[in-house]
């Protein structure tokens, strides 16, 4: 499928547009396709950094961030998310397992694992988790700030599955497809 929504040239980007891609390339060395489309509005783009930068500052490790990521993507089977994040999770020492455990909403300690399952049942129950899912979590010696963490977290990994969904977003890194199994579905 092609690309629905245009993707910016950086080097044909002007103003705004151009400030927030040389940005994402400084940052990153590259322009993800995604950041590309998202720059079609550069009030969608910044709250994209911004809200990715703010999130930086969680109690929540990168890895944790990244697996988060990766569970969500694959409740919502998105492709382009799973791809960026599996490529992200290595970098940051994930191994092959980790990565596909972290898919089916599995880790190596509780408190992840806990978090993980947490953050599936926010996605399938679109944010209406029992007091049971709450009550495992901190069984697990997740704190309210964790929680509260956990929630922006999926909030903006949702925003980006949904966006690279509708905007059917190509992927530039390694494909990843949805699918893993044992992982949970609807």
């Amino acid at each position: 499928m092609n690309a629905r929504l245009a993707l910016i040239d950086p080097a044909r980007a002007t103003g705004p547009q151009k400030q927030l891609l040389d940005a994402v390339q400084a940052k990153l060395g590259l322009v993800p396709h995604l950041t590309r489309a998202l720059a079609n509005s550069p009030a969608a783009l910044k709250s994209y950094l911004d809200f990715g930068a703010a999130l930086a500052d969680t109690s929540l490790s990168a890895r944790q961030r990244e697996q988060i990521a990766l569970a969500v993507a694959e409740v919502n089977a998105c492709g382009y998310c799973l791809s960026a994040h599996t490529l992200i999770g290595g970098k940051l020492g994930l191994k092959q397992e980790q990565l596909l455990d972290a898919r089916r909403g599995l880790a190596d300690d509780a408190k992840t694992a806990a978090i993980l399952k947490l953050a599936q049942r926010i996605v399938l129950e679109r944010g209406h988790v029992k007091d049971a899912d709450l009550r495992a979590a901190r069984d697990a010696g997740v704190t309210d700030g964790e929680l509260a963490e956990t929630v922006a977290v999926v909030a903006l990994n949702l925003f980006t599955n949904y966006f690279n969904h509708v905007a059917a977003t190509p992927i530039d890194f390694p494909e990843v497809k949805p699918g893993v199994p044992a992982a949970l579905t609807r």
